[in-house]
């Protein structure tokens, strides 16, 4: 297992479903490019609820980040070709988001962060989904 972080944007929407066993989940498709161009879309899972709340506040095309567990695969498209895909168990998503929606803004932190986020403020927010623990990074979803 390779330990990732993934930069893309939200190709359709996240899906809330839940396991044979009662726990729910949320689903997604992330289309991110490498630097030659090629892209790629992947496959992600998260089963921490912040992070599958973060998920669900974002809308298709949206900008997103994404920290976790990654496994490498292949498949074969209908022509015989093999094309690389890439499975993601998400641990914490990051993401700027229009303040139109419900989520509330972090904190400005101190020095040059308060200047970027007062920069940002004007076309969009970095939005968490729960309250952040004193010290923490702002993360969402962080594991720890």
């Amino acid at each position: 297992m390779i330990d990732a972080l993934i930069g893309g944007k939200l190709y359709g929407t996240a899906q809330q479903r839940t396991a044979q066993n009662g726990k729910g989940f949320v689903t997604a498709k992330v289309r991110a490019s490498a630097s030659d161009g090629e892209v790629f879309f992947v496959n992600v899972i998260t089963f921490s609820e912040s992070t599958g709340a973060a998920l669900l506040a974002l809308g298709d095309g949206d900008t997103v980040a994404l920290s976790g567990t990654l496994t490498p695969k292949v498949w074969t498209d209908r022509s015989g070709e093999t094309r690389p895909t890439l499975d993601l168990m998400a641990h914490a998503v990051l993401s700027a988001i229009r303040s139109s929606g419900g989520a509330r803004p972090c904190a400005p932190r101190p020095g040059r962060a308060r200047q970027t986020t007062r920069r940002l403020r004007s076309t969009m927010t970095i939005c968490e989904a729960r309250p952040r623990a004193r010290g923490s990074s702002g993360v969402i979803g962080e594991r720890g």
